[in-house]
């Protein structure tokens, strides 16, 4: 890290790699110097359009002792490996989500960096837009009194519809769960902290989909974990929430997130989002109000994790889209699949704190 300003180099430069290249170029504490990826051609190609000064395949990209943080774009079944190579090649880490497919592997990752003094980040850092920085606002203002439940849902038909290569959503690691789950639980954790214990039930539904999308248009693919899981969330602060998560469902009306206190409830925008509407009820008036304009980051900003775990380090601090709360969040997803699976409560193996709210006027 020179000058305050930490160089990134991204390894993964499939789909979603464009936005965190787009964003990191608009960030002042960090810069994105190299990319990587196991195609080198599409890492040329990413780095020619983002103005990327230089593409190089992973071990170069590793083995450059200018890069400070590794950002790990990769699929869920690589994020354990490419991420701890980082860390051994002397890299910070921040992974997209989830953390790793298995807890294991991200067990292994947090006590790597903690043994060579690295910190560790992780998607997603919707939580540190305006959106959910405002909901914590105006829960920790005592507006809805004490959180005593809540509701969080995501449906949808699947991705193989739009996504040009589906397979990883539904192979271990994937399905709604895993894919959305992290924006979820991980508002969730911002909004109330660390979960106790969870129960639920989780099904596949098919036993294949199929592509919609090119270049691979009516391909099957096999399905290898649950689409549709509903669940029960206990967190340590006792409020109670219903999750559902489905790529079963192909319509419904149904709240993002709301969060339910003892003088009135509040709706939150989507997760998956860094801004959207809020809306309060409030119990004595008996009426609903919209939440005014939105202060910080409110269109996507994805890399903002980054930028944010740069100011961490500069400042010696975890950063509040941290490894640790990535791992409980893993952890309560593993949990759930195995609650269906003994039909029982499942307590958390591991916790984390509440991350340190983020003001509204926070910028990068």
């Amino acid at each position: 890290m020179n000058s305050g300003t930490l160089n990134v180099g991204i390894i993964g430069c499939g789909n979603i790699s464009g936005i965190y290249m787009k964003n990191l170029k608009a960030f002042s504490r960090v810069e994105l110097v190299a990319c990587a990826d196991r195609e080198p051609e599409r890492a040329g190609e990413r780095a020619a359009e983002f103005g990327v000064t230089r593409h190089a395949d992973l071990e170069a990209l590793l083995a450059d002792s200018a890069i400070d943080l590794v950002l790990n774009l990769t699929t869920p079944d690589a994020h354990g490996d490419v991420g701890l190579r980082a860390l051994r090649a002397g890299k910070h880490l921040y992974n997209e989500k989830p953390l790793t497919v298995e807890l294991a592997e991200a067990g292994a990752l947090l006590r790597e960096a903690t043994a060579r003094n690295l910190m560790v980040g992780c998607a997603p850092d919707t939580v540190l837009g305006a959106g959910i920085v405002r909901c914590r606002e105006i829960i920790d203002s005592g507006a809805i009194g004490r959180p005593l439940a809540g509701t969080a849902c995501f449906v949808c038909p699947g991705h193989e519809s739009w996504h040009p290569d589906p397979d990883f959503y539904y192979k271990r690691g994937g399905g709604p769960l895993f894919d959305m789950g992290p924006y979820y639980l991980t508002a969730l954790i911002t909004l109330l902290g660390p979960v106790r214990r969870v129960t639920g039930s989780a099904r596949r539904s098919h036993a294949e989909r199929t592509i919609g999308s090119a270049p691979r248009y009516g391909e099957k693919i096999e399905v290898e974990v649950p689409t549709h899981v509903a669940g029960v969330l206990d967190f340590e602060s006792g409020p109670v929430v219903s999750l559902l998560m489905s790529f079963d469902v192909h319509g419904a009306r149904l709240p993002r997130i709301e969060i339910y206190g003892s003088e009135g409830t509040i709706s939150l925008p989507d997760p998956n989002t860094f801004g959207g509407p809020i809306a309060l009820f409030n119990a004595q008036r008996g009426a609903w109000t919209e939440e005014g304009p939105l202060r910080g980051y409110d269109q996507n900003s994805r890399g903002l994790g980054v930028a944010e775990m740069a100011c961490a380090l500069e400042e010696g601090r975890p950063p509040r889209a941290s490894g640790a709360i990535a791992l409980h969040v893993l952890d309560i997803m593993h949990a759930l699949h195995e609650a269906s699976e003994m039909s029982r409560h499942v307590d958390l193996e591991t916790t984390c704190t509440r991350p340190e709210p983020l003001s509204c006027d926070w910028r990068a």
